[in-house]
């Protein structure tokens, strides 16, 4: 049987990342001890607040369909969440309400994208990028930021990049595996290129407030961008509500139109009660968010002193979210070698970073998403396998 020429441009690497993970779920089932950290699902409890409100919700009978572009009450609650955060103005009709940031970053790109266009991603990149270009018929563009230099924009690389056919910039500041957050002047340099070549900036932002030492800019904000730029967020990180599926974009009220109607066709409007539990998390922050944020922060200097000095290792250690990631070329091994043998060998799984692109090859990504304790033993096994690998 015949099937359509996006099964191939939804596929490709990044869809293949996963294999060490799945391999770990596998053993974690058959009750083997093994530390789960290759993904990005923090182990903090939805804070209580929010799941009362949800259930309140329920019991009061809003279970029927909700506005397809979101509630009111939430797309008022994100539009001041946004103007906090951005340090801009934000209006509700700007709100489009999606099923997560991976859904709101695919709508953009279907909204914005045809076949022909290019897209111009920095990488690291998230590994569902290549799929949500390529869903859309566009062409991705990836620019390296070398490691180097923390993995910072290679500003000329990125202003080389762009041709006739480029049609936009997407961009995940706070990164995404890297932790990175793009300076004030990046981001100017960015917003420069955008409006001189007319081009719309995708932005991702859903690490914005897990930002440690240095503050997050959001593009939105820098002249000229309002209104070229749809900005996509989520509750899934900052409020630990990865499972409740609850993301938005924020983009020009024209833009906000197309995506509604694509809501319409696609999702018919998310549940009204877990919408009821995202505005009050939003309204009325629980204290549990700080704690989780200054718990990840603990967790990240933990990571990075227990394998401060390890032969054969390296760290970038992250200015925002809740990754590390560790080079182990100096092992001589490759990442899914080196993450291969870990598993096998001593029970941790790290997800290898070559999915995300060239500058990431020979990295792993260490989740923060397990207790001190747990982290601290990762930590040991990890240094373990790197000295009988290095010892070979």
């Amino acid at each position: 049987m015949r099937f359509s020429s996006l099964t191939e441009r939804i596929g490709g690497e990044g869809s293949r990342a996963w294999e060490i993970h799945n391999r770990a779920m596998t053993r974690v089932r058959g009750g083997e001890d093994v530390i789960l950290l290759s993904i990005g699902d923090p182990d903090f409890d939805t804070p209580p607040s929010i799941v009362d409100s949800c259930v309140a919700s329920l019991r009061a009978g809003n279970t029927h369909y909700s506005a397809i572009s979101g509630d009111p009450a939430l797309r008022a609650a994100i539009a001041r969440h946004h103007a906090a955060v951005a340090g801009v103005p934000c209006s509700p009709d700007q709100v489009v309400v999606f099923h997560g940031a991976q859904n709101a970053l695919f709508s953009a790109a279907i909204c914005l994208l045809d076949r022909g266009d290019d897209v111009i991603v920095p990488e690291p990149m998230y590994v569902t990028y290549e799929a949500v270009v390529g869903a859309s018929g566009a062409r991705m563009v990836p620019v390296p930021c070398p490691r180097e230099a923390g993995f910072h924009l290679d500003l000329d690389a990125l202003a080389a990049a762009v041709t006739p056919q480029t049609r936009a910039i997407l961009l995940n500041t706070p990164n995404n595996p890297t932790g990175t957050v793009l300076t004030a002047d990046e981001l100017a340099a960015v917003a420069d290129l955008c409006s001189r070549h007319d081009l719309w900036l995708i932005s991702d932002e859903v690490y914005a407030t897990l930002t440690f030492e240095r503050d997050h800019v959001s593009p939105c904000a820098l002249p000229g961008m309002a209104e070229r730029t749809v900005t996509v967020n989520s509750l899934s990180k900052s409020h630990a509500m990865t499972g409740w599926r609850i993301g938005w974009t924020v983009s020009p009220p024209e833009l906000t139109v197309h995506l509604g109607n694509l809501a319409l066709c696609m999702h018919y409007g998310c549940p009204g009660f877990i919408q009821d539990a995202a505005a009050a998390g939003l309204d009325n922050a629980p204290a549990e968010i700080a704690a989780m944020k200054a718990e990840l922060m603990a967790r990240r200097d933990l990571v990075c002193d227990r394998l401060d000095g390890v032969a054969g290792l390296e760290y970038l250690k992250p200015d925002a979210g809740m990754f590390v990631m560790l080079d182990v070329r100096g092992t001589g091994t490759t990442a899914f070698e080196f993450a291969s043998g870990l598993l096998e060998s001593y029970g941790v799984s790290l997800l290898p970073a070559d999915a995300f692109g060239q500058s990431a090859r020979g990295h792993l990504r260490i989740g923060l998403c397990s207790d001190q304790d747990t982290l601290a033993e990762a930590c040991r096994r990890i240094v373990r396998h790197t000295e009988a690998v290095m010892q070979r």
